[in-house]
């Protein structure tokens, strides 16, 4: 017999609008049994049928739901189902050349709450990161068995979320032989993807449209990519003709990876630098010694932990902006990101109007970027859009 959560009065808002969250303060009351990662029929007050949903009794999310539907069992089935419907989704980017790396299961977007699954050439990785993953994974892995017959399957689910569900931190390969590393393509650049020890699942995929963006403005322009981890804007940039690429990051082993992903897209690694060092200590160096680049990437890690954490993070966003803007060349172009979710395009885009105002530059948008059609938004989940970057020229 499934258990039976009853919400607050007036809280079933959210869900009849197809969000798939329920927080701890719209419950009223649970009926029957549950442990943690069970499957539980969320009703309104009235007792009317709202969705199934996983139970996480230590998450202030204690509901993430599966299925709308009453009729639906979580069962294999509803895993093969979920899996397609996400290939499905994302097969036109097959069509475009050489793209062997790519998200398959975007969590809440696809209706897979606390799931995201890469596909590297012939291996899966998967993160599960929610109390419902966890207590299927099994039935997540009998699913990917038989949709991708020939794809070995590693676990990455390596990251401190998993503590506020109450879970430690795992890995493991769950199914066939896993490489260390796999080569994949995309857009006709080779990328080495250290699969046991990189950051998330191996690679950070939803930059691949933003790569190819900022190489067509690559060509004859001395580059300073920084947070530049395997170096593929690098790759990308130096490919489409870039004079030098200049490479910083905090890790020896990333930055050896970015030289071996030149050289197997045989590209001069004379034209680069590689600098083991802080990006916001590199950049006031530049400043004080009078350095100036043509363009400048700035693709920084996740500032925004918690909201708790968001005004310290807009100060370092607007900080290392401003110093960037101020080693550039006049009419230099500046590519900003965040992946912070908790940081929205607007306080963004304010943060970076505040650092050309700091910085005593006049700055224009050329674009808006945000992250690879592979890593969707569903409309009734906008916090899957996390992404956003900015292309800026500045005078």
């Amino acid at each position: 017999m499934t258990a039976t959560l009853v919400l607050q009065p007036n809280r079933e808002k959210s869900l009849l609008r197809k969000h798939p969250w329920v927080f701890a303060s719209a419950i009223k009351e649970i009926k029957g049994k549950l442990r943690s990662g069970d499957t539980v029929d969320i009703v309104d007050s009235d007792g009317t049928f709202l969705a199934k949903a996983a139970w996480s009794p230590q998450s202030q999310i204690q509901a993430r739901v599966w299925s709308f539907d009453q009729n639906d069992i979580i069962d294999n089935g509803f895993f093969v189902r979920k899996i397609e419907q996400a290939y499905a989704l994302r097969e036109f980017l097959f069509e475009r050349q050489g793209i062997t790396g790519y998200r398959l299961v975007a969590a809440e977007a696809d209706g897979l709450p606390g799931i995201t699954i890469d596909k590297y050439d012939n291996v899966l990785v998967c993160q599960l990161l929610s109390a419902g993953a966890e207590k299927h994974r099994s039935k997540i892995v009998w699913a990917l068995n038989k949709c991708f017959p020939e794809c070995a399957i590693h676990e990455r689910s390596d990251v401190g979320v998993r503590a506020k569900e109450g879970l430690q931190q795992v890995v493991q390969t769950l199914h066939g032989d896993v490489p260390d590393e796999v080569v994949i393509t995309e857009n006709n650049v080779k990328i080495i993807v250290d699969l046991k020890h990189g950051h998330k699942t191996g690679f950070y995929l939803d930059q691949r449209d933003n790569r190819q963006i900022a190489a067509s403005f690559a060509k004859n322009k001395h580059i300073l990519n920084c947070f530049c981890y395997t170096g593929t804007f690098a790759s990308y940039a130096l490919k489409a003709g870039a004079s030098r690429v200049t490479n910083i990051d905090v890790s020896d082993n990333a930055l050896a990876l970015a030289k071996r992903n030149l050289l197997i897209n045989e590209l001069d690694t004379e034209k680069a630098d590689f600098i083991n060092k802080d990006v916001f200590e590199a950049l006031r160096e530049y400043k004080a010694n009078g350095s100036k680049f043509d363009m400048i990437i700035l693709d920084p890690p996740k500032f925004v932990e918690s909201k708790a954490s968001l005004n310290r993070a807009c100060r370092g966003y607007k900080d290392i902006n401003m110093l960037a803007m101020q080693i550039l060349k006049p009419g230099g172009l500046l590519f900003t990101f965040s992946c912070s979710g908790l940081l929205s395009s607007d306080l963004f885009q304010k943060v970076v109007a505040d650092a050309a105002l700091d910085a005593q530059k006049s700055v224009h948008y050329l674009y808006k970027l945000g992250q690879a059609a592979d890593h969707p938004v569903a409309s009734q989940y906008p916090e899957g859009f996390y992404l956003k970057g900015l292309v800026c020229r500045v005078a």
